[in-house]
């Protein structure tokens, strides 16, 4: 299991697991994937979804279980994940490329049209990704989500980003 062994889950993990809605319903639009894989106590991600694609139940340890024909592909679930666990996936953005949205808690925040570094799940730069837009609405508690587009071969392993400008860099001296 690579999660206990590198502290990361691998794309068998998360493809094995009841949150993954499958290839076919990716490939159609904006959908979530959620890769949480181990039994915790924790829901919010049930309650954020107010069209019944997430269920946990009882006992609250349960794995979320996700029905992707129900995802509306809303992301109001990305960042009630205390976990970080909950992507959006859009394998039918644009031809040859795909939308990758997560939950970012670092500053500054990017800026739109912005290229990045896109990151792995172990923090591994595996490319280049263009910022489509960034979030924060006051609900989502100080936890903007942001938007990529990405090449459609990143889909599956964007999982964040890293900047590339040195604005980071300035900040840290200041």
């Amino acid at each position: 299991m690579s999660l206990e062994k590198n502290g990361y889950p691998d794309i068998d993990e998360i493809k094995n697991s009841p949150g993954y809605p499958g290839d076919s319903r990716l490939a159609r639009g904006n959908c979530i994937v959620i890769e949480c894989i181990q039994e915790i106590p924790c829901n919010p991600c049930e309650v954020a979804c107010k069209f019944g694609a997430i269920k946990v139940g009882q006992p609250i340890t349960n794995l979320p279980v996700f029905d992707g024909e129900l995802c509306t592909g809303c992301g109001n679930c990305i960042a009630d994940c205390p976990g970080q666990a909950i992507f959006l996936v859009n394998k039918a953005y644009a031809p040859g490329k795909a939308l990758v949205a997560f939950p970012y808690e670092f500053y500054p925040l990017p800026e739109k049209d912005e290229i990045v570094a896109v990151v792995n799940r172990s923090g591994k730069d595996i490319g280049r990704g263009k910022v489509v837009k960034v979030i924060n609405p006051k609900k989502n508690d100080h936890t903007p989500v942001i938007y990529l587009e990405v090449p459609l071969e990143l889909a599956d392993e964007a999982r964040s980003m890293k900047d590339l400008s040195g604005k980071k860099d300035e900040q840290e001296r200041e």
